[in-house]
């Protein structure tokens, strides 16, 4: 049937009444769940939402993008139904009385994109058994290539109903073949879970157990109040982190660059790297791992 989702069976589409079952509450951790055939950006979706006073816990998940995004305004694009394009609506300096969460402080939004790269790392090793790494702050990298990515973009509150809010975006390549894979102008190489030999690339599961990550997580470090030390997260995220310890130029947001040797990640989410001119603290930039 021409048109229909179930033409290309190796990429057959997700089905949104099975995963509200599995993940929105009372059964699962998430409030709100929409599945979208396709839009431009599941970033933008859940941004307009939050302004709109959508409280936390909205997911949408697209089957096909359009108009991706990822960091410093990087086109993410797949074709339908061969990867994971989600986006969720967190507000984190919200107390939740339930839940015993006080208000998160902002210093510690940093963290977020990194919890989840850890969610990346926990779902992709899980399920497709593959040994997968995180390249500062939150590239997921299979055998030194890019096969996920993360964005995450404040939404500033517009008015009581609408305080502010944290988007946070993924993309994952399940089942793109090698002529499908995106560019990418940092020089580093693409791959998906497929390419990479993966054990399974079913997208239900994995959406499924990526979407329970990111929330265990986040109840963690909201539970700590934020603290990313106390939760745990740093320690993890370090665990799973291949940039700490090697050589790395970084190149800068204002278009600078700087080298050294990436020595950690701090109580901040920085990176820390030892360089010709001493200690220097990051809050942005692209790694490149040098040999």
């Amino acid at each position: 049937m021409p048109g229909s989702p179930y033409t290309d069976l190796e990429r057959p589409p997700l089905s949104a009444a099975r995963l509200r079952r599995a993940l929105v509450a009372p059964y699962g951790p998430w409030a709100r769940l929409e599945l979208r055939a396709e839009t431009g950006s599941t970033n933008a979706d859940v941004a307009e939402a939050a302004r709109a006073g959508e409280p936390e816990g909205l997911v949408v998940v697209a089957e096909r993008q359009t108009a991706g995004r990822g960091r410093r305004g990087r086109v993410w694009q797949s074709p339908p139904r061969a990867g994971i394009a989600t986006s969720v609506l967190l507000r984190p300096g919200e107390a939740v009385a339930e839940r015993g969460w006080a208000p998160a402080p902002p210093t510690g939004y940093g963290w977020l994109p990194l919890l989840a790269g850890v969610a990346l790392v926990e779902a992709v090793t899980r399920l497709a058994e593959l040994d997968a790494v995180l390249k500062w702050p939150n590239d997921l990298l299979i055998d030194g290539a890019k096969c996920a990515g993360v964005l995450l973009e404040a939404v500033p509150g517009g008015s009581p109903a609408a305080p502010p809010a944290i988007v946070l975006g993924i993309g994952l390549n399940v089942t793109l073949r090698a002529d499908e894979l995106p560019e990418n102008p940092t020089g580093l190489p693409a791959t998906s879970l497929r390419l990479a030999g993966a054990t399974a690339t079913d997208r239900d599961p994995l959406l499924r157990a990526l979407l329970r990550a990111v929330a265990d997580w986040y109840d963690r470090w909201r539970t700590a109040g934020g603290d990313a030390t106390a939760s745990g997260l740093r320690e993890a995220y370090l665990a799973a982190c291949a940039t700490v310890g090697r050589p790395v130029r970084v190149l800068l947001p204002g278009g600078q660059e700087l080298t050294g040797t990436a020595t950690g990640v701090d109580p901040d989410g920085q990176l820390v790297v030892d360089t010709a001119d001493g200690e220097r603290h990051l809050a942005a930039g692209d790694v490149l791992h040098l040999r």
